[in-house]
């Protein structure tokens, strides 16, 4: 990355646009979404800015374009339309040590304007670096069809209810009830526009001290993931990935696959080729260590996880603890193990029941009491 992506606090501070212009009026919508005191630095306002001036939306500074003006300003945006002005108002706002957008001029520009979509206080922002605004548009355009309209309305009472959440639900548990919130029912209520029983729904959840399903036995994902090619994870891989609390992985497995889980998992290196292999029952008492103290564990092999023998061991010691298992294999390791699942003697699942019997040998216990 060229650019670090990070949001920039406005309550209380001052946003400054140079111009008086369509440009400016642009950048004045903008920033107009958020809370910050806008001065509009421009001899002449449009129409819709001389409005926004009227209604109290901002402040006209009609005097010369000093350091003073800048002075402490959160950002600034330079939008006269003419280069001069433009060259000269960065060259001060430089000066005054502000971070500065310059319209249209890239190599100017200490900020860039990402395309946004907008559920306040849920904020996405994509950013191409100058380089494709119309592929950012595009995405913007997907996202906005996939997020629900009233999504913000959800984190904002999430935001509400979080002292709640610390005071009645034990630490452990905080986690699985959030992912239940917006995973879960509370969600699909929401979406649908049943706001009313989501809350409801939430705020029961946090008197009985935590998700309905949070009290559900640990279990434990083991992906299959061959060497290489973490393109080849599944949707549900991916999701417990972003889930996972603590991921166990090979050396074989980089930084490219790690790096779709969340930043804050703990990476726990098992060893690989050259390197020193922890050894089974080590393995499967590291899982039972983690999956007891409640993190949500994943284990990432190279092989199938139906057919890997060490990983059928760690199973079986994991299922006398208690342990539930959800193996999980990569897409050509699913079709191979249901190819070889067909061609034994038993009886031919149709397609009425293989979902069925998959979800079962996903979730099954293994060796339980």
């Amino acid at each position: 990355m060229k650019a670090f992506p990070m949001f920039i606090r406005t309550t209380g501070r001052r946003v400054v646009i140079v111009g008086g212009g369509e440009q400016a009026a642009q950048k004045g919508r903008l920033i107009g979404k958020t809370d910050a005191e806008i001065v509009l630095a421009a001899p002449e306002l449009d129409d819709e800015l001389r409005a926004r001036v009227a209604a109290g939306k901002a402040v006209h500074h009609d005097g010369p374009l000093d350091a003073d003006l800048f002075a402490g300003a959160a950002m600034v945006f330079v939008a006269s339309g003419c280069v001069a002005v433009d060259a000269c108002a960065h060259a001060i706002a430089r000066e005054a040590r502000c971070l500065v957008n310059v319209v249209d001029q890239p190599h100017l520009c200490d900020l860039m304007t990402p395309s946004i979509v907008d559920r306040d206080p849920v904020v996405v922002a994509i950013g191409t670096e100058g380089s494709g605004p119309v592929l950012a548009r595009q995405i913007k355009t997907k996202l906005e069809e996939q997020l629900p309209k009233n999504l913000g309305g959800l984190a904002a009472l999430a935001g509400h209810l979080r002292a709640s959440v610390a005071a009645h639900v034990p630490r452990a548990g905080r986690r699985a009830f959030w992912a239940w919130v917006f995973g879960g029912a509370p969600m699909a209520q929401w979406a649908r526009g049943a706001e009313a029983h989501a809350a409801r729904a939430i705020k029961d959840a946090i008197a009985r001290g935590g998700a309905p399903d949070a009290t559900r036995d640990r279990t434990v994902s083991f992906l299959g993931v061959p060497a290489g090619a973490p393109d080849l994870l599944s949707l549900r891989a991916v999701q417990r990935l972003q889930e996972a609390d603590v991921i166990f992985h090979s050396s074989a497995h980089g930084a490219e696959l790690l790096e779709l889980a969340r930043r804050d998992a703990e990476r726990v290196s098992l060893g690989g080729e050259g390197d020193n292999i922890v050894p089974m029952e080590g393995t499967a008492r590291l899982l039972i260590r983690e999956a007891r103290k409640g993190h949500r564990v994943v284990h990432v092999g190279t092989m199938c996880p139906f057919h890997d023998p060490m990983m059928a061991e760690t199973r079986e010691l994991m299922g006398q603890s208690g342990i539930l298992c959800e193996p999980i294999p990569g897409p050509s390791q699913a079709t191979e193990h249901l190819a070889g699942s067909l061609s034994t003697n038993q009886p031919r699942i149709g397609p009425r029941n293989a979902s069925t019997a998959s979800d079962s040998c996903l979730s099954r216990r293994i060796g339980v009491n």
